[in-house]
């Protein structure tokens, strides 16, 4: 009974991967929605596996290390090959360069998050922009491109959609701006911080109830807001955490 509860999360994990791979073979065959489609459905079975570790008990060192293995594969190596094929290869060396560094960069935050698991920190947030958050505006981005190349006729925002032309023409920069979160020192709250389900959270359910909304009538639009929010939102606390401190440090002086 005790192994089976920690093979639990072990399945999601190994579905992670199993995507990862799934995504890789899929930008080797040029078909690159599905590849990026099946990165968004292993960061779904990345947050999954969590949460069953955590109700079930069952975490463990070996848990925390394959999770990273497995989200090496899914969201370092397969964004990065994706966005090599798609674009990155255009620019020659300097291609390979930023798709090296985007993995390289996404090592480096996994072994940091596993060295904090290893030393037993207590976590209340992360520390640098979480790895999937990183893949998930790539492929959002990949996405929104193959809606507008093949002419897919789907509700869209226009702001949104006008812009995805430029966006792909700087996307070495995009790519290297997000290695560089991934390594920074900006705190990023764990989704599991939210819960929503708590009593206090029914003052913010006309807000949750509108986003369930765009993202139903705009879902390729509203994954990509999703996840630039959420990188937006690291930026916004290390912003206000300077101003306080910058505050506090006038007011002493008075």
């Amino acid at each position: 009974m005790k192994f089976g509860i920690y093979f639990l999360p072990t399945i999601f994990t190994l579905g992670n991967l199993g995507l990862g791979f799934y995504s890789l073979l899929c930008t080797l065959a040029y078909r690159f929605s599905a590849a990026s489609w099946t990165v968004l459905a292993a960061v779904a079975l990345d947050a999954l596996d969590g949460q069953v570790a955590r109700l079930t008990k069952s975490n463990s060192r070996f848990g925390v290390e394959f999770d990273s293995f497995a989200d090496l594969v899914s969201f370092g190596l397969a964004p990065a090959v994706l966005m090599y094929q798609l674009v990155l290869h255009n620019y020659g060396r300097l291609g390979f360069i930023v798709a090296l560094f985007f993995i390289f960069a996404g090592i480096l935050r996994l072994a940091r998050f596993n060295l904090k698991s290893l030393n037993n920190e207590d976590m209340i947030y992360f520390t640098g922009l979480p790895i999937p958050a990183a893949a998930g505006i790539l492929v959002s981005l990949v996405i929104l491109y193959e809606m507008m190349e093949n002419e897919i006729t789907a509700k869209t925002i226009p702001l949104v959609m006008n812009n995805v032309p430029f966006i792909f023409k700087v996307i070495p920069l995009i790519m290297f701006l997000l290695s560089l979160l991934m390594i920074s020192r900006f705190r990023y709250t764990k989704f599991r911080k939210f819960k929503l389900l708590r009593p206090k959270s029914y003052r913010s359910l006309p807000l949750i109830i509108g986003v369930l909304l765009l993202i139903y009538v705009y879902p390729q639009n509203m994954i990509f807001i999703i996840f630039l929010g959420y990188l937006l939102s690291g930026l916004a606390d290390y912003l206000f955490r300077l101003y306080s401190l910058r505050r506090r440090g006038n007011y002493s002086k008075r």
